[in-house]
């Protein structure tokens, strides 16, 4: 049996292999998966890569090899999903409504830097000769000042779920413990009894467990541990795992599952404008630990940000935050108030 041979395109003096869009994905996941990647990152390329093909297929049928695309044509995809993409397209809880059309800046960047991680890993291996994507650049995103709740906000939502219930306990415990320790979601629903030390109050995240493969320490509040200990109390009443968060079915709560109780429980409480996930209580506890006075480099060890800059997103101050601590820490009334 003979094997096709691919054809070369040559640039200056070097030729490199003529490299069909739909095999350019395979290569780099291929590459990606013996470095280690996790598997939910593989399955997000392989998404967001599937945008790109499914818009390219319609507004430029013709191109069929990565050597054909440039600049121009990742541009022209830029403003599509800026003004034209319909929001929240083939997602399995969008129904029938019709969510209006322009992708926010988050979504657009997100997708553009696995477009860009793709064809950076095939020059990497030098597999192609330009990078087609090279020069273009992530839209600049104004600061989002309404992601973190508010005092009054958080004490509205801990006041709804119902703990004379396992899932309004559950989800009771579940939102505490996001404001005492600022856990990611996938790490926060991951958690197994295991994984806490209730003598030393420390959670202990394996490698695996994180964002960054960086095994972490993270300290949590007697109230936060006493809630821990009675709902794995009860999980073992009724569940043969170790995990903590636990549908009433006896399956481990999943990511999309717990947002959507989030969202419930802001609503009931009156809060609008604000998306109700997870994040959102990550960033206000990465705030809220700022405002009581904990060291950024404190912070970032109990956040497991490798990047003190991606920290700092976390922590954007509204000017309510700015005057609090104005009032607090400014020369003025410390050294001079006194003296009026």
């Amino acid at each position: 049996m003979s094997l096709k041979k691919r054809k070369k395109i040559t640039i200056g003096e070097t030729a490199y292999p003529e490299i069909e869009l739909n095999q350019a994905l395979d290569m780099v996941v291929s590459v990606k998966r013996a470095e280690g990647l996790r598997s939910r990152t593989l399955r997000d390329y392989a998404k967001d890569f599937g945008y790109f093909m499914k818009w390219l297929s319609k507004y430029h049928p013709d191109i069929k090899y990565v050597h054909e695309l440039s600049p121009s044509i990742f541009r022209d995809h830029i403003n599509w999903m800026k003004y034209d993409a319909k929001r929240y397209e083939g997602h399995k809880y969008s129904g029938h409504r019709d969510h209006g059309t322009g992708l926010s800046d988050t979504t657009i960047n997100i997708r553009l830097r696995v477009l860009k991680a793709i064809f950076n890993q095939l020059e990497r291996d030098n597999l192609i000769g330009v990078n087609p994507i090279e020069g273009v650049k992530t839209l600049r995103q104004d600061i989002d000042l309404t992601n973190c709740l508010t005092d009054e906000e958080v004490k509205a939502v801990l006041a709804q779920p119902n703990q004379r219930e396992y899932v309004g306990f559950r989800d009771y415990t579940a939102i505490v413990m996001m404001l005492d320790s600022g856990l990611r979601v996938s790490e926060l629903l991951g958690l197994r009894a295991t994984d806490i030390d209730f003598q030393t109050r420390f959670i202990t995240l394996t490698g695996e467990m994180n964002k960054n493969r960086q095994p972490r320490l993270i300290p949590i509040s007697n109230h936060t541990l006493k809630l821990l200990l009675q709902l794995i109390t009860e999980n073992k009443n009724h569940f043969s795992t170790d995990r903590i968060f636990m549908s009433v079915n006896g399956e481990p709560l999943t990511d999309n599952n717990y947002n959507k109780r989030l969202k419930y429980y802001g609503e009931k409480a009156g809060i609008s404008g604000k998306k109700m996930t997870a994040h959102v209580y990550r960033h206000t506890w990465a705030r809220n630990m700022v405002l009581n006075g904990c060291d950024p480099f404190t912070l970032q060890k109990m956040g497991g940000w490798k990047d003190i800059r991606t920290m700092r997103r976390y922590i954007q101050m509204d000017t309510s935050d700015m005057r609090r601590s104005h009032d607090s820490y400014s020369p003025v009334n410390t050294l001079i108030k006194k003296r009026i």
